[in-house]
């Protein structure tokens, strides 16, 4: 969103705006020379990780604590003795007040949404951790929400800091191997289950606040090793799978790099659903609208699990050429990139190695972008108006599994899918009464 774009000119053009437009937050919360206060919804895990890197920032201060488990909750409070500490969310949010400056958002997947629209919802600025959402819609009532209250935000793909990363999305837009034909992208993670419903239950934990952690879901009994801590990734209706787990991180470069926007259609491959877990191994077609750096219409394909990495054969790679566990491919004009998972790019043509020009990358910290622009210095790349239409592209393939081998076409304007009523009912869930949030 340009500085001149005022809030009535947002709500006059919501419907352009849903088309994909990036929108980075502008409004602060603190002054350049003040300290942040934060919040903090998951701290264990993952959340442990983004509160210990967003309290490094030495303008921080981190005013409260939020865990459904009060084991992880009780070891985060040990780093931070003045925070205040919550078990709920909502209560924090209702009790703090003006006392917090900024929210990160480090849960499972299905309460990302709740939680950060919560935060934007009480006028504070969100680091939220990705997939931005867990379903469709959810990433782009985000995107709209925080373009409207003028506030930074900031998607949990800490690669989009990368050198490497960033390296690679200038040598792409500077045509070091011609306009892009085709992108392949892989993990050979599994985060997948074929397995039934489940029957045997335990005990809830002392620790665990068990409605809590299901928040928008449907109620139902506590298995350990699954929940919490557990897999919860390979389960539909808490985790987006191998390809909302890893595939965010990876689809960002190409995404970035050819400045793409919403695909025009979506087809996977894999089993057939049971609508208890995610494929354990999936193909993923998409079909983008051309760009300034693509030949036309490009096709991007998506591997994980055992399919991946795919074929290295006739992708202009050295023969035997064995490709990395993660990464992705651009196949351009002139040559093609191969990036690595988290590793410098490397470029041939006409099958062996070319060395080429590398331009240099200045450092940056993700965390520290986010802060800096709640107090007033630049603007988060990965602001919800960049990262809401990625995870709604992303989320497309996932909403492709429950129906293999069907070309979803994508209606991005109306948010559905024109061929397949069904598939447009998977990206809206209905939560339980007592999780309903205002705006989702």
């Amino acid at each position: 969103m340009s500085r001149s774009l005022h809030r009535r000119d947002f709500l006059k053009t919501s419907a352009a705006l849903a088309a994909y437009g990036a929108l980075p937050a502008v409004g602060r919360t603190a002054s350049p020379g003040s300290k942040l206060r934060t919040a903090h919804v998951g701290v264990g895990g993952m959340g442990g990780s983004d509160l210990r890197s967003i309290a490094s920032h030495p303008q921080v201060e981190v005013a409260a604590l939020c865990d459904v488990d009060s084991a992880r909750l009780e070891a985060a409070a040990k780093l931070f003795p003045q925070a205040r500490t919550f078990r709920d969310y909502r209560e924090m949010f209702a009790a703090m007040g003006d006392k917090v400056d900024a929210a990160a958002v480090s849960t499972p997947d299905h309460t990302h949404a709740p939680a950060a629209m919560t935060a934007l919802n009480h006028g504070k600025p969100v680091y939220c951790q990705k997939p931005l959402t867990h379903e469709v819609h959810e990433a782009r009532q985000l995107r709209l929400a925080a373009a409207e209250k003028d506030l930074p935000t900031q998607m949990g793909i800490q690669v989009h800091a990368h050198p490497a990363y960033r390296r690679a999305t200038q040598m792409i837009q500077d045509g070091v191997i011609g306009k892009v034909s085709r992108v392949l992208a892989w993990s050979n993670k599994n985060w997948g289950y074929d397995g039934p419903a489940f029957t045997k239950f335990d005990e809830v934990p002392e620790t665990l606040a068990w409605n809590l952690w299901l928040g928008t879901a449907e109620e139902r009994p506590f298995k350990k090793s699954v929940y919490h801590p557990g897999s919860w990734r390979r389960l539909v209706d808490f985790g987006t799978g191998t390809l909302g787990d890893m595939g965010v991180h990876i689809f960002d470069t190409p995404y970035r790099a050819l400045q793409l926007t919403a695909p025009l259609w979506a087809r996977t491959t894999c089993r057939e659903p049971t609508g208890v877990g995610h494929p354990e191994k999936n193909t993923v077609e998409y079909e983008f609208p051309g760009t300034q750096y693509t030949t036309s219409t490009m096709r991007w394909s998506w591997f994980d699990g055992a399919d991946a990495p795919p074929p290295a054969d006739k992708l202009g790679l050295p023969e035997g050429f064995k490709l990395p566990g993660q990464g992705s491919l651009f196949v351009g004009e002139g040559g093609s990139l191969l990036l690595p998972h988290v590793s410098e790019p490397q470029v041939f043509a006409d099958g062996k190695l070319r060395e080429v020009t590398r331009p240099e990358i200045s450092p940056l910290n993700h965390y520290h972008q986010w802060v800096d622009a709640c107090l007033g210095k630049g603007e988060p790349s990965a602001h919800f108006g960049y990262a809401g239409p990625l995870t709604e592209a992303l989320l497309l393939g996932v909403v492709a599994n429950r129906f293999p081998g069907q070309k979803l076409q994508w209606d991005a304007d109306q948010l559905q899918v024109t061929n397949l009523p069904a598939a447009s009912e998977l990206l809206r869930k209905t939560p339980r009464e007592d999780f309903a949030v205002k705006g989702l």
